[in-house]
């Protein structure tokens, strides 16, 4: 047997046992395949008696490569389910596998994903699903919350009567105050193709999305959606739903949108909510010049 038989039996298992996107195939594959080179080794047994010691000698040598906590946390998980299988694959179900905790995840101003991580997150979460519907309508919301900068809240309770979409929308926001966003044609065309996917008729006075019984959509089913997400495309665990509406304003303040007019969009009741967004800016920026200042990396 070789270390392939090892990664291919880990991805049939995730892709046809757990049904897993091919994202998150790809991913923990790779994860298992790094595991795989450090211990030189082809046996099932050997993956299955893996101690403590034997996954901190490995996730050190991660981090000495630059690995940091979200990406250590994402890998140490990927790795206890490996070692999962490997114990079932080896007839050891019976052994305790290395108990361990991941790395704390400092947790600070919001961190904002970039353009391409937020479209990539909603076709990652369309491809997750086994059922097309469901899937488009995933993609539906996350698109929502990064292109009209909603929150979750918001956008699960748009009603059947807002369709058909136009350039902009009527959010009802907290304290049941109204305001009016524009709408990216990307989010329109993906709510677009969300409803002539889905099972359930448009009522006019129900909520647009759907549960898979034909009920509301409950805000954990997008959170977890996300979350496998953000795990296949190795994002860090601030990625979440809420991080996307932080990600449209963080974006349109650095293409110059001034802070009363984010305020509008956001539906701050006080502009103070909305100044935190330049500090989230600075720290983007900040970060920006640490990697490139030829100062900062000599």
């Amino acid at each position: 047997m070789t270390s392939g038989d090892l990664l291919e039996a880990w991805g049939n298992h995730l892709a046809q046992g757990r049904r897993r996107s091919p994202h998150t195939v790809r991913a923990y594959v790779a994860t298992a395949a790094r595991l795989l080179d450090t211990l030189d080794t082809t046996s099932w047994n050997r993956v299955a008696r893996l101690d403590v010691a034997d996954l901190r000698r490995h996730l050190a040598d991660r981090r000495a490569d630059g690995l940091g906590n979200p990406s250590a946390a994402r890998e140490l998980s990927a790795l206890k389910g490996f070692l999962a299988f490997a114990r079932e694959m080896a007839g050891l179900d019976h052994v305790q596998g290395p108990r361990m905790r991941g790395p704390r995840v400092k947790k600070g101003l919001p961190r904002p994903v970039t353009p391409d991580e937020a479209v990539n997150l909603a076709l990652a979460v369309e491809e997750d699903n086994v059922e097309p519907w469901i899937g488009a309508r995933d993609r539906a919301v996350l698109l929502l919350l990064y292109g009209a900068g909603m929150r979750i809240s918001e956008a699960l309770s748009i009603p059947g009567s807002a369709i058909p979409l136009g350039e902009t929308i009527t959010v009802l926001g907290k304290g049941g105050k109204q305001r009016v966003v524009p709408l990216l044609p990307i989010a329109r065309e993906a709510v677009a193709d969300y409803l002539a996917k889905c099972p359930w008729p448009l009522v006019r006075d129900e909520p647009l999305f759907r549960g898979a019984k034909g009920g509301p959509l409950s805000q954990g089913m997008v959170q977890k959606a996300m979350a496998r997400a953000r795990v296949a495309l190795g994002l860090p665990a601030s990625a979440t739903p809420h991080a996307l509406r932080h990600s449209f304003a963080t974006h349109l303040l650095g293409a110059g949108a001034d802070l009363r007019s984010l305020q509008e969009l956001l539906g701050h009741a006080s502009l103070g909510s909305t100044q935190i967004y330049t500090k989230v800016d600075a720290a983007t920026l900040l970060d920006v010049y640490r990697h490139a200042h030829p100062r900062e990396r000599g």
